[in-house]
């Protein structure tokens, strides 16, 4: 009896440990735009830029990448810093 409630307990910490990535990614997501005009209106005093939702950088308009990874969506600028995401490094 008592190895069952251990395997129980076990397997929901389990569940709760593959779930809680998903679960806090869902809770800091900026919002997402699918044109840059459209993000541009949501924050007009704000920097509008495009971020690789798969790695979470974001890159700014004239930059290499801007707009053009295969998973993205433009986002603000300040949106995107509290929810994670940060500028690239390399400056594409």
């Amino acid at each position: 009896m008592r190895a069952l409630r251990y395997f129980l307990l076990l397997t929901i910490i389990c569940v709760f440990c593959a779930l809680a990535p998903n679960i806090a990614a869902a809770q800091n997501s900026a919002p997402q735009f699918q044109t840059e005009q459209s993000a541009q209106e949501h924050c007009p005093a704000d920097t509008v830029v495009w971020v690789n939702t798969k790695s979470g950088v974001y890159h700014f308009k004239g930059q290499r990448w801007y707009g053009a990874t295969n998973a993205g969506a433009y986002v603000c600028q300040q949106e995107g810093d509290k929810a994670g995401y940060r500028a690239t490094r390399n400056g594409q």
